[in-house]
């Protein structure tokens, strides 16, 4: 693209996006308070807010950058930020030594990782996703926020917006899956849970819109690897969820590890500038993730580091997290004329804007200073972290043999048994593995513990010796076998790219002896991703997909298999037949030469030779133990205008003898567009609960504004057409209703 090149070219000088009539009036007070202070400022304690660093003592999510002594930094104003700092009292440390011994008394900023929950840890984000319950993921965000806020963090890096259908690349356990609307939806209630409705309270933090933009694409599901797409494909698949966030009030935004159009994020003015800012009317600043300033020089797009920093800086990158680039070249760019002291003003401005608002000059210590023992692990927020992980659990397979009766002798199997930290899975925050309720302490409390037979088995990846007959005797005093297999929280999260995503041999192996024994077999899958589970799913009397549920994981699983409460998660990202069709997602496009059915044997159709089209399971499938009929689609508007509302209605019956919820999607089809589009796109979803035998009529309303697209210019907007609609319990519904837009 010409203009995305064209902006990396000559000396940016950039004016300020954040006109008076773009901003509202908490967000005008903040700038006009940012304007005076910057008129106080050297150039050096400009550039200063600008830098971000971490410490000593500090957690390291990343390779470590410059050793700095970090006290003389904060006095002389070369340190804006502070990230991943543990200790309360270290906070507070450092922020009175920045107010009361730097010459303006500017407070820093300190962010850290709070992904799904600080001392409460809430089920990975991807397992959250699969709740399809937007206020029950709000209300998560709102309680990681109030606990984060008595820790002294002002700021955590999240939601992450990133798309991916990709179950190699770890990441995806951070994100919503791989379907833009239900991931735009969850990345605005993440930024309203976190950020409440008063952002200078002593109890919310900022949000950061990460990873700007489309890492969730990196090639061959490779973290920190290229992404290269079409700015049309960009625009439909993967932003809707960044612009839902920034929409939301997102304050702070992050830009990505990879290249975008061949052009790191960090150094990207057309994403952090012209899209960012320009289009998406974003207002707050923009951190680097951790060294990807001074990562541009690997990526062979500057020569060293003082190049990097100039590229960065006129992209419109707020703050350099961690190297130092910025603090060590800044000055010396300004004074070479490469990078405007204009630049730096506004880049400044909307970080001193963002510690305004969040009320750090009028109170410095406000945060930390909570009694943490008042807010840690409330009893009614450990309750609602054990209802969202048994939602967010989903049901893959079930021959009759869940739930277990009252009385019954449970052979509890597995690395994943008894694992207080894997069950909490990656970024965990300030979560702590000792308070977790493991499904063994679940199962014994809800069973009683002379019920329960525990055998580890196997450890992840490598056999115990003895263990498999340990597994076995347990089995024989059992009426049935629940095992607790899966990957473990190093196998989920940054940096962990797989080639294969099958449970390991080591795992398998119990599995293949206790079904050997005719023993009735439930597989309880602890994971941070999708997997093939085709192996499972054959041997296997049930699977019951945990995930890596939390601190009340176990307590959850209880609650399921028991029958004390109903599944109804229903999976947010497909799983594959196998590793070859990845990535394998629902609404990919028809091509000119579609496979039509079972047709496995015609050739010069688009499909694999020996392996199905579709994946094991399908985006939006899961199980319950009662069923539910959808029937009566009804198009009640089947022609609207161009800025018109589309109406359909179903009636959905639990037609089961059990009380359940299930999830409602909408689907929808283009039928003629101006460029190819994907045979289905979610557009609608509900969830609904309904007793044995109960019946509702549900009325979903589409804006027709939901169903614009990315066209050949690159506008987006709606066409005049034909679509196809249905609703039911997973992707593959059948879409038999129609609408028309005039």
């Amino acid at each position: 693209m010409k203009r995305l090149f064209l902006a990396l070219v000559g000396v940016a000088v950039m004016m300020a996006c954040s006109t008076a009539s773009q901003l509202s009036d908490e967000e005008q007070k903040a700038y006009d308070f940012a304007d005076e202070l910057i008129k106080k400022m050297t150039l050096r304690e400009k550039i200063g807010q600008l830098q971000q660093f971490t410490t000593r003592t500090a957690a390291i999510t990343g390779p470590d950058g410059v050793k700095r002594d970090t006290e003389e930094c904060i006095r002389n104003g070369e340190v804006g930020s502070f990230l991943s700092i543990r200790k309360t009292e270290e906070m507070l440390r450092l922020q009175k030594i920045a107010v009361e011994e730097s010459r303006l008394g500017i407070p820093l900023i300190f962010g850290y990782d709070i992904i799904h929950g600080c001392r409460i840890t809430f089920p990975e984000n991807l397992a959250m996703s699969c709740s399809w319950d937007i206020d029950a993921i709000e209300h998560s965000a709102r309680v990681a926020a109030i606990e984060t806020a008595a820790t002294g963090i002002h700021w955590t890096f999240s939601p992450m917006c990133d798309i991916s259908a990709d179950p190699r690349w770890g990441r995806v356990s951070e994100g919503a899956g791989e379907d833009p609307y239900l991931g735009a939806a969850i990345s605005a209630a993440t930024v309203r849970g976190y950020q409440g409705n008063d952002l200078a309270a002593d109890n919310t933090i900022a949000a950061c819109v990460k990873h700007f933009a489309a890492y969730g694409a990196g090639q061959a599901g490779r973290d920190y690897h290229t992404v290269d797409m079409s700015e049309l494909m960009f625009r439909d698949r993967f932003l809707p969820p960044y612009r839902s966030a920034v929409e939301a009030g997102a304050v702070t935004a992050m830009s990505s590890f990879n290249d975008f159009m061949g052009v790191p994020a960090s150094g990207n003015k057309w994403l952090l500038h012209t899209l960012l800012r320009e289009e998406l009317g974003f207002t707050g600043f923009v951190v680097s993730d951790y060294n990807a300033v001074h990562e541009m020089v690997k990526h062979g797009t500057a020569a060293d580091g003082k190049e990097a920093a100039c590229q960065a800086m006129n992209a419109h990158l707020n703050m350099d997290m961690v190297y130092g680039d910025y603090i060590k070249y800044g000055e010396e760019l300004v004074k070479e004329g490469k990078v405007s002291e204009k630049s730096i003003n506004q880049l400044c401005r909307e970080v001193l804007a963002v510690k305004y608002r969040l009320g750090l000059f009028e109170d410095p210590f406000k945060y930390g200073r909570q009694n943490q023992e008042e807010v840690m692990y409330r009893a009614e927020n450990l309750q609602f972290a054990r209802e969202v992980a048994a939602k967010s659990m989903v049901l893959l397979s079930n021959n009759g043999v869940l739930p277990l009766k009252e009385g019954v002798k449970i052979a509890l199997v597995g690395p994943l048994a008894d694992a207080p930290r894997d069950q909490l899975g990656a970024w965990i925050g300030w979560g702590e593995a000792g308070r977790s309720v493991t499904i063994r302490k679940g199962l014994e409390e809800r069973f009683g513990a002379k019920n329960i037979i525990y055998a580890k088995g196997s450890d992840f990846r490598a056999p115990i010796k003895g263990g498999i007959e340990e597994a076995l005797r347990a089995a024989r005093k059992a009426d049935v076998v629940l095992l607790a297999i899966g990957l473990s929280y190093k196998e989920s999260g940054e940096a962990t790219s797989l080639t294969e995503i099958t449970v390991p041999e080591a795992q398998q192996a119990l599995l293949d002896a206790l079904k050997k024994m005719g023993k009735r077999v439930v597989v309880l899958l602890g994971t941070g991703r999708a997997m093939d589970l085709r192996n499972e799913i054959e041997k296997a009397d049930a699977v019951l997909l945990t995930w890596h549920g939390g601190t009340m994981e176990g307590a959850a699983v209880a609650d399921l298999v028991s029958g004390d409460k109903n599944p109804s998660g229903h999976l947010t990202m497909s799983f594959p037949y196998c590793v070859g069709q990845v990535p394998v997602h629902y609404n990919n496009k028809i091509t000119g030469r579609p496979r039509k059915g079972p047709e496995h044997d015609k050739k010069y159709l688009s499909r694999y030779m020996y392996t199905p089209n579709e994946p094991l399971f399908a985006f939006g499938y899961g199980l319950s133990y009662t069923e539910f009929d959808y029937s009566d689609l009804q198009v009640l508007t089947p022609e609207v205008a161009l800025d018109g509302v589309v109406k359909v209605s179903v009636k959905v019956k639990n037609v089961g003898k059990r009380d359940g919820e299930d999830v409602a999607q909408l689907y929808v089809r283009d039928l003629v567009a101006e460029t190819t589009r994907p045979m289905r796109e979610l557009k609608g979803f509900e969830r609904i609960a309904l007793k044995a035998g109960e019946e509702r009529v549900l009325e979903f309303e589409i804006p027709t504004s939901e169903l614009a697209y990315c066209h050949q210019d690159l506008s987006f907007h709606t066409d005049k057409g034909e679509f196809l609609v249905g609703v039911g319990a997973d992707s593959n519904v059948e879409l038999t209703g129609k609408f028309t837009i005039k």
